[in-house]
């Protein structure tokens, strides 16, 4: 007889099982549903909102509205206790601001609106008018030295306007347009044709803002310059020569001055040194450094009761780190950092080239002051004397550069993928459209072809 009797209906494999636990069938989590695929959707998320064709328009106007609101506050507090050392009321420099902002704005918003071919247009006009005004600054009588800076003329009362801020929208404006004729005809290959006019006319307004000894706006003019060579394509070899040559005249300036060599000699100092010469300089990091992580308050700097000179003009972003502490400055970087990359962005996806030249040019000309603004608070480089683009006082500064906001608007507005997306948001249907009509007591009705209700 065998061993053990198999049960009818049940396979030996079945036998051999009776008694064995079953191995604990591990619940799996389903996919998409962990952690690291949560922290990837987020990831592809906001990658597809990063690259949406309104995403460039969104950035640049948000980014210089914050950045104008935000400096409108902190001109009112870090000029109140010298308008009131002056005897003026508290709110005396914040509300030529808060009109040259308004201003501004509408400018703002001619620019945004205004086609292309108009722009171009207006490039010869800009830069002729700008060129008499820089000229007119310098005759005996009608132009102004504040600070021992002859750039200014005189409007009548307290208002001021000084061309050379212009200057730097002229040339972009110009030399835009010029670049952008030439390069359609193929003839930025020769190096005659990529140089003359643009680096006359450059050299000639820089001659005439070193005429008045504002070598900080010389600088930002030279740096649109670099700018607008880079974008055209310039040699290597001609770019050095360039920038040779431009830092021999600059290293000469800079000798021959001692007022500019008492500037260069205070980068990195932590003392005001013999006879206060570097008093600015130390200052602005005194204010800086007492801000901590979250600053002193809003409205409770220290430097700004006659510490700090020119609290609301070119150290005004000391100011922000002693009342908004680390994190207002990383704040105000990260909004000037969004604006030049949505800048890079027009310039770089247009097909346009006169576009391209001018959205370089601007994106060159307020990233390059903010980081001459920003090293010299910071100890970094020398003082130049150089606002705050959109954030100092200062309205012959601020109208400029929001009328070149503008433009970065409307050439965000007119990629052709931006184009279609805001075309695509207007309304297709309306009451002189699909017949929509509104009747006083009477509900909405539509009309019908054969006039049936």
């Amino acid at each position: 007889m065998p061993a053990k009797q198999m049960l009818p209906g049940r396979r030996p494999s079945a036998v051999k099982a009776q008694g064995r636990k079953r191995p604990a069938v591990r619940s799996k989590r389903p996919a998409g549903r962990g952690p690291l695929a949560r922290l990837r959707r987020t990831q592809r998320q906001l990658q597809k909102a990063w690259d949406r064709p309104l995403t460039a328009y969104y950035l640049i106007f948000g980014s210089s509205l914050l950045i104008t609101v935000l400096g409108l506050v902190m001109v009112y507090s870090a000029s109140m206790i010298k308008a009131l050392q002056l005897g003026l009321g508290d709110a005396y420099f914040f509300k030529k601001q808060f009109l040259a902002a308004l201003i501004g704005g509408a400018l703002l918003l001619v620019a945004s609106r205004m086609p292309v071919k108009l722009h171009r247009a207006l490039s010869y006009p800009v830069i002729a008018g700008t060129l008499f005004l820089m000229v007119l600054v310098q005759v005996p009588g009608i132009g102004v030295s504040i600070n021992g800076n002859q750039n200014w003329i005189s409007l009548g009362g307290p208002f001021m306007l000084q061309p050379s801020e212009f200057g730097k929208l002229a040339l972009i404006l110009w030399g835009a347009d010029l670049l952008a004729r030439k390069g359609d005809k193929g003839l930025l290959s020769q190096w005659k044709h990529l140089l003359v006019p643009l680096v006359p006319v450059a050299f000639l307004l820089l001659g005439l803002i070193m005429l008045g000894g504002d070598m900080g706006t010389a600088m930002i003019l030279g740096a649109i310059l670099f700018g607008l060579l880079w974008l055209a394509g310039a040699p290597t070899r001609m770019f050095v020569g360039v920038l040779a040559f431009a830092g021999a005249i600059v290293a000469l300036l800079i000798k021959t001055s001692p007022h500019r060599m008492d500037r260069l000699e205070c980068l990195g100092a932590t003392e005001p040194g013999k006879n206060d010469l570097c008093w600015q300089a130390v200052h602005g990091i005194y204010a800086l450094a007492s801000g901590g992580w979250f600053g002193s308050g809003l409205g409770a700097s220290v430097e700004k009761w006659g510490q700090l000179p020119e609290a609301h003009t070119d150290f005004i972003f000391a100011i922000t780190g002693e009342e908004l502490g680390l994190a207002g400055t990383l704040s105000v970087l990260a909004l000037f950092a969004a604006l030049g990359y949505a800048g890079i962005r027009v310039a770089g996806r247009t097909e346009d080239s006169f576009v391209r030249f001018a959205a370089g040019g601007v994106t060159t000309w307020i990233t390059a002051q903010a980081v001459i603004n920003i090293g010299a608070v910071l100890g970094l480089l020398p003082i130049a004397g150089v606002p705050l683009p959109l954030f100092s006082y200062g309205g012959s500064a601020l109208l400029p550069t929001m009328f070149a906001v503008g433009l970065l608007i409307a050439f965000a507005r007119e990629e052709p993928a931006a184009r279609a997306a805001l075309a695509m948001r207007q309304p297709k249907t309306g009451w002189w459209r699909t017949g929509v009509r509104w009747k006083s007591m009477r509900r909405r009705v539509k009309k019908r072809p054969s006039g049936e209700r």
